[in-house]
């Protein structure tokens, strides 16, 4: 199932006046049943997170091996990550819809953009739910989707 990533309508702004550094920053993704806004949300804050517990943190989880890149050297630079997931114990996470990503080192912790998935997703006790990246990475210059 291809998944979409949308950018909220600030970040561009932000990455392009150095506010979130795709580079540098360090990135989280969280989950939220309620359909974040793209023209107005613009920091964490704006975001109706999932209940804290059952394997979901409050605040999400860490994106690691992030690279802003032009791999194939024709202009096309790609923003990706190693998989990132969560685990439920003690209970099922969600429901949820949306992944936002947002910049944890930005003031006000900025928001990137999110994923959705079209319909409410429950994480059973003791189940993963991963997101891999696919050759797009997360977004490849605007837009990308999940493999």
């Amino acid at each position: 199932m291809a998944v979409e990533f949308d950018h909220f309508f600030k970040a561009i702004g932000h990455q392009g006046a150095g506010r979130i550094n795709l580079e540098t920053d360090t990135f989280k993704a969280v989950l939220t049943n309620s359909a974040p806004n793209l023209a107005t949300n613009e920091f964490l804050a704006d975001i109706a997170q999932i209940a804290n517990g059952n394997g979901y943190t409050t605040g999400g989880v860490t994106l690691t091996s992030v690279v802003w890149s032009d791999p194939a050297g024709d202009g096309k630079w790609r923003f990706t990550s190693a998989e990132f997931k969560w685990t439920a114990s003690s209970g099922a996470i969600g429901p949820f819809r949306y992944i936002p990503i947002y910049s944890d080192t930005s003031a006000g912790d900025k928001l990137v953009g999110r994923f959705d998935f079209g319909s409410a997703i429950i994480i059973p006790d003791g189940s993963v739910f991963g997101i891999t990246p696919g050759t797009d990475g997360i977004f490849r210059t605007g837009k990308g989707t999940l493999a």
